[in-house]
């Protein structure tokens, strides 16, 4: 099953500069998991279709479909939690 983990940025958003580190120490634990910045300003249309209203916006999703989505600065133990819901299993 493949889960992926989109995160909605802006450059100018000072929370997505604090969300940064979280994701990437994230992504280092979970190399199966698909990792995606996704630059609003560059491409509406994608947070369109994923209906992101404010910054910064975490979607967690597999196969299925989307698992979780969080709004604001969001902590690793709480992204963990979602991308083991969704099927990812960490680096041992």
């Amino acid at each position: 099953m493949t889960v992926s983990l989109k995160d909605f940025y802006a450059d100018w958003c000072g929370p997505c500069k604090t969300q940064d580190p979280i994701l990437e120490e994230v992504a280092a634990d979970y190399p199966d998991v698909e990792f995606e910045k996704v630059n609003v300003d560059e491409e509406q249309d994608v947070a369109n279709e994923y209906q992101v209203r404010s910054l910064p916006t975490v979607v967690v999703e597999n196969d299925d479909g989307i698992v979780d989505r969080f709004v604001g600065v969001t902590q690793r133990d709480d992204i963990e939690a979602a991308l083991q819901k969704a099927g990812a299993a960490a680096e041992a």
